[in-house]
């Protein structure tokens, strides 16, 4: 009885322990960041959906080698597709693994969920109309000459969610991208296009499945990727990158007063050490916290790009102040900061 017990304890002891480091009670950017099974997060590229209560991330889930393809004419590291996973939360602090909610297509070499293709930077947003939950992606060949945005719906945020296809929107290519729905319920696809030198705004069609012809060009030749967009008070306000590969570069934000009108660049909104290279970051999303006024995070990828499995997260509030839009570093942070 005693041997049942001590077996007994230590399985709790160990439980509770593996519990314990799941519990985090504020954001430390750039650090190892586990889920409530005390794995690495392991969601890339990625961005949040909110609803019912509970924030859904997904991303890139990079599993296995990091390889160099050479014949790209650039630092074209990359590992198999995967596919896309979903992480649940309910405090953007503590997040379960729900799965990988759009799976590998292995058995096809052709198709554009295959390991040898390329799948980056996938975004949910929910169409209150339809009931469905639909997810955009860039979706690549080997060599990234694709250039084409991938669409995938499903009837519930944990999936599974069924591929539709790809297709270059309006005829445009589409890379780095991201997806944002307005309050009166339009959404609109973002992407860099035209060899990534100018940055495309689509309209969507109301099920948010297609474009719907209408688009705009944006900061042409000015080569800027990884949008993430966010408004506040009326105004639209977008991060991105430059296009530097996997290393870091400078951010920089623009404000509009409407998603299809004119972007007026406002400069670097990160602020401290290394703010010159977005704390060697890159921006994939910015979410408002649901409930409190105001309060926003950017998100970001810390790449590691000859291993690309352990790449890292930077999580930052968006500070508003008079107008005025700043990220600044912090080694940690509570959103009661």
């Amino acid at each position: 009885m005693k041997k049942i017990l001590s077996s007994l304890l230590l399985i709790c002891g160990l439980c509770f322990a593996q519990a314990a480091r799941a519990q985090y009670t504020e954001f430390r950017p750039g650090q190892v960041w586990n889920d409530t099974d005390g794995n690495p997060i392991n969601a890339h590229g990625g961005g949040l959906l909110y609803h019912e209560g509970t924030y859904y991330w997904y991303g890139e889930y990079k599993k296995g080698k990091t390889v160099l393809l050479a014949e790209t004419g650039w630092e074209c590291y990359r590992t198999d597709v995967t596919g896309v996973s979903c992480y649940s939360s309910k405090d953007l602090m503590n997040w379960k693994f729900e799965g990988i909610v759009l799976p590998a297509v292995k058995d096809d070499p052709k198709h554009d969920l295959h390991p040898s293709k390329v799948l980056e930077r996938p975004k949910v947003i929910y169409n209150k109309k339809t009931g469905k939950f639909v997810m955009w992606a860039h979706v690549e060949s080997a060599d990234y000459s694709k250039a084409c945005a991938g669409v995938a719906v499903s009837d519930s945020p944990t999936g599974p969610f069924e591929y539709l296809g790809s297709f270059r929107p309006n005829g445009a290519m589409s890379r780095d991208q991201t997806v944002f729905v307005d309050d009166d319920g339009r959404a609109y696809h973002i992407f860099s296009s035209e060899e990534n030198a100018t940055l495309h705004i689509s309209l969507l069609t109301d099920d948010y499945l297609k474009p719907s012809g209408r688009f705009t060009r944006n900061f042409i030749n000015k080569s800027r990727e990884a949008p993430a967009v966010f408004k506040h008070d009326g105004k639209y306000y977008m991060i991105s990158s430059g296009c530097t590969g996997w290393d870091p570069n400078q951010a920089e934000i623009a404000v509009a007063d409407s998603m299809m009108g004119e972007w007026k660049v406002i400069g670097n909104p990160c602020t401290g050490k290394d703010a010159d290279k977005t704390f060697y970051g890159q921006s994939t999303y910015v979410q408002p916290v649901i409930g409190k006024k105001n309060v926003y995070i950017a998100m970001f990828d810390c790449w590691n790009k000859t291993d690309l499995e352990r790449s890292l997260y930077i999580w930052l509030p968006v500070i508003i102040e008079n107008g005025r839009i700043t990220i600044p570093w912090r080694d940690s942070w509570n959103l009661n900061d």
